[in-house]
C-alpha cells in the first residue's frame, strides 16, 4: 500500500512540475487549442434530389436447347408441323428483335447533323420539368443583353490612390461571396461554362465531357425531397436551385466534350456550344432548336469566340488551325488558317478592335495576330464543300461536313517574311511550357495567359501600339503571378477567366488546385479567395462570372458539382 501511495505522490508532483513549466512557456491552453472543434463538420458533397432508378435486373441466359418448350412424344404429324412453323417465326421474330438492337446501338454512337428540338435534347425530362424549362426560357427573352465592351482608357488612373480604391472596393465585395447553392448541374467533368447576362437570375450553362449543356437555375425556390426512407435532405446537404441536362452533341461519350460555350453577343437570346465531335451548335431559347452551325471532318474544336457585333466566329483546333466564318453566309464558306504547327487551345477576340486576335498554343507560345492581313490571303479549297445552310436557315438540308478553304502554313509564313507582312503577327511571347489560354479583357488592353510553367502572365498594352503597322514593342509581361496548374488527366484544364462586365473593375477568376477559387486584379493583385472546407471536396477548375452583377461567381468540378457564390444574404 504504501508503493503506490508512493508512487501516487511522485506521479503528482510530476504533474504540478510540468504544468509550472508549461505555465513558464505561456502554453497552459496549448493542449485545448489542438482540440477540434464541435462545430465544424467534414466537407460532404451535395446530395442529389432524385435518386437513379435501380436498373431491372437482366434476365438468365439460357441455352437453346432449354429454351425450347418440352415436346410431345405422341404429337400429330400435323401438330409436329404446326411446331416447327411457330418456332420458325420465332425464331425470324428474335433475328429481327437483335437486329433493331444492333441498329439502335449503332445509330447511338454516330454524330447527329440534324436539327434538334428541346423534346430530343432532354429526353429524360418530365413534360412538367420541360414546362419549367421553356418557362427560363421565356422570361430571359423579355429583354435583349447585347455584349458590351468597355473604352481602352477605363479605369486606367493616373493617381495611384484612384486605383488602390477600386481595388480596395472590389475586395470588399468579393471577398464576403460566400456558397449558396450547389448541385450536381450535369453527370460527368464540367470542360466549359458562361454565365447569362439577365440581371434578376443567377443562370449558368455548364458544358461536360459527355456533350451534355447543363442549365442551373441556382436561385430557383425547389421543394423540399425526400429520400427512399422518407428521411428529409439537411438544407445544407440539399441541390440549390433547378437544372436541366441537354444533350447538345452525340455520342454521348468522351468525344463529344463541350470545349466551349459562349452566347450570341447581339442579344443573349442564343448559346453556342463547340465540342470534341467537331461540331458547333446553336440553341436558340426563342424556337428552343438546337442548330448545327459547322462540321469539321475529324479536327477538334478546341474553342469559339464571337466579336461584339456577333455576325462572326473564331474557331481554333486540336490541329493548330484557326478558322473564321461568317454567320451570315453558308458554313461552307468558312476560311482556316494554318497559324501553328502544334494544338492552338484558345483564339480570344478583342473586343474593342475585334480584327486583333490573341492564340494560345501547345508551341509555348502567345501570338497577337492582326486579322485584316490573314484576310488578304488566298485559299485553297481543298474539297468542293456542300451548300451547307447559313445561321437562319430551316433543318434538314446541307448536313455534310464542311471542308473549309485552307490558307496553309507556307502562304502564311511567305506572308511574314514581306516587308508588307511584317505586322501580321504583332507579338510573339514565349513561355516556358505549353500555354493553356489567353484572353483580351473587357477593354480590349490587357491579356491574361495561363501555362503549365504554373504562372499567371498580364500583358498591358498601351492603344497607340495598335494603330502602328509595326510589331508591339514590349514582351515582358508586367506581372507574373505563381499559380500551380498541374492539372494532370482527370481534371479539365485551368484557365484564367475575365469578367465580362464593362462597368467593374477589370479582374478574372481562376480554380486553385488547393479545392479554392481565387481573383485578380488586372494589375495582379490578388482580390480574393473563395474557399469552404466544410461544403467544397474537389478543384473548382471551372469559372465564370456574371456579366451584368459584380457579386456573382460559379464554378464546376470534375463529377459535375457546381457551385455559385454570392453575398451569403441571399441563401
Amino acid at each position: 500500500m504504501s508503493d503506490t501511495s508512493d508512487y501516487e505522490r511522485e506521479r503528482e508532483a510530476t504533474i504540478a512540475r510540468n504544468r509550472e513549466l508549461l505555465a513558464q512557456l505561456g502554453l497552459v491552453d496549448a493542449a485545448q487549442s489542438l482540440k477540434p472543434t464541435k462545430g465544424a463538420k467534414p466537407a460532404k458533397p451535395v446530395q442529389p434530389r432524385v435518386k437513379k432508378p435501380k436498373e431491372p435486373a437482366m434476365p438468365t441466359r439460357q441455352s437453346t436447347r432449354l429454351r425450347k418448350a418440352p415436346i410431345d412424344p405422341n404429337e400429330s404429324p400435323a401438330a409436329k408441323r404446326k411446331r416447327e412453323r411457330e418456332e420458325e417465326q420465332r425464331r425470324r421474330q428474335a433475328e429481327e428483335e437483335a437486329l433493331a438492337i444492333a441498329e439502335r446501338e449503332r445509330e447511338a454512337k454516330r454524330p447527329r447533323h440534324n436539327d434538334l428540338d428541346l423534346q430530343t435534347l432532354t429526353d429524360d425530362l418530365t413534360p412538367e420539368d420541360l414546362s419549367a424549362l421553356r418557362s427560363t426560357f421565356t422570361e430571359i427573352l423579355k429583354t435583349p443583353y447585347p455584349k458590351q465592351a468597355s473604352a481602352d482608357d477605363a479605369y486606367v488612373f493616373d493617381d495611384d490612390t484612384k486605383e488602390e480604391a477600386e481595388v480596395t472596393e472590389l475586395k470588399e465585395k468579393l471577398g464576403k461571396l460566400k456558397i449558396i447553392a450547389r448541385a450536381k448541374v450535369t453527370q460527368d467533368r464540367i470542360y466549359s461554362a458562361a454565365y447569362h447576362p439577365e440581371p434578376t437570375k443567377d443562370l449558368i450553362f455548364f458544358g461536360d465531357k459527355h456533350g451534355r449543356l447543363g442549365i442551373w437555375d441556382a436561385r430557383a425556390p425547389v421543394e423540399e425531397a425526400a429520400d427512399e426512407d422518407d428521411d428529409v435532405t439537411p438544407v445544407e446537404d440539399q441541390e440549390g436551385g433547378k437544372y436541366y441536362r441537354l444533350q447538345m452533341h452525340w455520342p454521348a461519350t468522351s468525344k463529344s466534350s463541350i470545349s466551349s460555350v459562349k452566347f450570341d453577343p447581339i442579344d443573349s437570346h442564343n448559346v453556342f456550344t463547340s465540342a470534341y465531335d467537331c461540331t458547333i451548335r446553336s440553341l436558340s431559347f426563342t424556337s428552343g432548336i438546337a442548330t448545327e452551325v459547322y462540321a469539321s471532318d475529324e479536327v477538334l474544336l478546341t474553342s469559339i469566340d464571337l466579336p461584339p457585333h456577333g455576325h462572326e466566329m473564331w474557331i481554333s483546333d486540336a490541329l493548330g488551325g484557326v478558322t473564321h466564318m461568317d454567320l451570315r453566309a453558308h458554313r461552307s464558306h468558312a476560311k482556316r488558317y494554318q497559324l501553328s504547327e502544334q494544338k492552338i487551345g484558345s483564339v480570344s477576340v478583342n473586343p474593342t478592335r475585334p480584327y486583333f486576335l490573341v492564340t494560345a498554343s501547345n508551341s509555348r507560345e502567345l501570338r497577337v495576330w492582326d486579322a485584316r492581313m490573314l484576310e488578304t490571303l488566298s485559299a485553297r479549297s481543298l474539297r468542293s464543300a456542300p451548300n451547307s445552310p447559313s445561321r437562319s436557315s430551316s433543318a434538314g438540308a446541307g448536313n455534310a461536313m464542311v471542308h473549309p478553304n485552307e490558307v496553309d502554313s507556307e502562304t502564311i509564313e511567305k506572308l511574314l517574311e514581306t516587308k508588307r507582312g511584317q505586322s501580321t503577327v504583332r507579338a510573339r511571347w514565349t513561355h516556358n511550357k505549353s500555354v493553356s489560354s489567353a484572353y483580351w479583357d473587357p477593354r480590349g488592353r490587357s491579356i491574361v495567359s495561363t501555362s503549365y510553367d504554373d504562372t499567371i502572365r498580364l500583358w498591358d498594352i498601351k492603344p497607340s501600339w495598335f494603330d502602328k503597322d509595326a510589331t508591339f514593342p514590349s514582351s515582358r509581361p508586367f506581372s507574373q503571378i505563381k499559380h500551380n496548374c498541374q492539372t494532370g488527366k482527370w481534371l479539365t484544364i485551368l484557365k484564367a477567366q475575365w469578367t465580362t462586365n464593362p462597368d467593374v473593375y477589370p479582374h478574372f477568376t481562376i480554380g486553385n488546385m488547393d479545392h479554392s477559387l481565387d481573383i485578380y486584379s488586372c494589375k495582379g493583385d490578388h482580390i480574393a479567395k473563395l474557399a469552404d472546407r466544410t461544403k467544397i471536396t474537389a478543384v473548382q477548375a471551372v469559372t465564370c462570372s456574371h456579366p451584368s452583377v459584380v457579386e456573382r461567381v460559379a464554378s464546376g468540378n470534375a463529377s459535375g458539382r457546381c457551385v455559385l457564390w454570392a453575398p451569403e444574404d441571399l441563401s
